[in-house]
């Protein structure tokens, strides 16, 4: 999974321009001959997997394939390009960041740290005052390449380090997309719908429409969470741990999940010897916000990989979640398709 996850991060897709993403699940899926898809008039991807058996209920996977990243407003008189974030990005991760839009390579400047007056200095929260430099020397240079509207990514390698860990941009939510992928390519005991939806990172849009399509009696959002297993951060406010396993959450700031898939999942990962963590605080969210509420109401869950960084061009996971995560999953899907 480790080469497809890879191949995933390292394609450009913002909200609203997840099209490479796309192409590229599609591509794999083609040579799985108990699947078939569709793509909705948003660009959501929707596909059906043939089981063994043909499910009790209709159980919903859904993976996000945008990223985080940027959107070019305008470009100044010298060739420099303003931007919007797409996404929520912290803007201190920003100042110095190397990007790519349409194939340019470019950093991201601020002004000179010898030029900012005393109230300017350790503040990077203006985006407005930001600027992409690409290497045009004028407005007319750079808009041989660039035009309002085009989309702006992190350059960031893939890098395996330390002790299993991995570094890349995307893997909000790329390495969701790589688990369902490889849940759609092993043989299972029930039908059951994977979705890989747009535009989650500017408020689930895409999820909002799936539901009315697919009705599904159950889903499970699979995510990356924030963890915060790092110095400086005290034991209660660390959200999730690397390597301590699958997430399930019961609580964020988008969803209050379904109690019962909650003890469920749980009690499935203690009879089968599986490691589970859940999120121990309310922040963030996901598509669950928009599929809980959707069609006639969804009875859902999440489980995410803990991954640190989130939102910025080196997240990191530990790739001995990942087995876990997608062990997990497989029996919960069982579960709910014959509950």
């Amino acid at each position: 999974m480790i080469d497809v996850l890879k191949e995933l991060c390292l394609l450009n897709g913002i909200s609203g321009r997840e099209d490479a993403v796309r192409e590229y699940i599609i591509s794999k899926i083609k040579s799985f001959d108990d699947c078939k898809y569709y793509v909705d008039n948003l660009g959501n991807l929707i596909v059906e997997k043939k089981g063994k058996k043909r499910a009790k209920n209709k159980v919903m996977l859904d993976a996000h394939m945008d990223e985080v990243g940027f959107m070019i407003t305008d470009i100044d008189p010298d060739g420099f390009l303003k931007f919007s974030c797409v996404g929520g990005i912290d803007p201190s991760v920003l100042p110095a960041q190397r990007v790519n839009v349409n194939g340019k390579v470019g950093a991201i400047g601020v002004k000179p740290v010898h030029l900012l007056e005393k109230s300017e200095k350790n503040k990077y929260d203006e985006i407005e005052k930001m600027y992409i430099d690409i290497g045009a020397s004028s407005k007319e240079e750079a808009a041989k390449y660039v035009s309002p509207g085009d989309g702006c990514f992190f350059e960031s390698d893939f890098v395996e380090f330390g002790d299993a860990l991995v570094k890349s941009k995307a893997l909000d939510d790329r390495l969701g997309c790589a688990i369902l992928l490889d849940l759609l390519g092993t043989e299972s005991e029930y039908d059951f719908v994977c979705t890989f939806s747009v535009q989650e990172e500017v408020g689930a849009r895409g999820a909002s429409v799936l539901c009315a399509q697919v009705e599904p009696d159950y889903a499970i959002v699979v995510e990356t969470t924030t963890a915060c297993d790092i110095d400086g951060v005290s034991h209660d406010k660390q959200v999730c741990r690397l390597s301590d396993g699958p997430v399930v959450s019961f609580m964020d700031r988008g969803a209050i999940y379904d109690r019962e898939i909650y003890k469920t999942a749980f009690s499935i990962a203690k009879e089968n010897g599986i490691p589970v963590q859940t999120k121990t605080l309310v922040a963030g969210g996901n598509n669950s916000s928009s599929i809980l509420t959707s069609h006639k109401g969804v009875r859902t869950c999440a489980v995410s990989v803990p991954c640190r960084y989130l939102h910025s061009p080196a997240c990191v996971i530990n790739k001995n979640d990942i087995k876990p995560t997608v062990e997990l999953i497989k029996l919960l899907v069982k579960k709910l398709c014959d509950d």
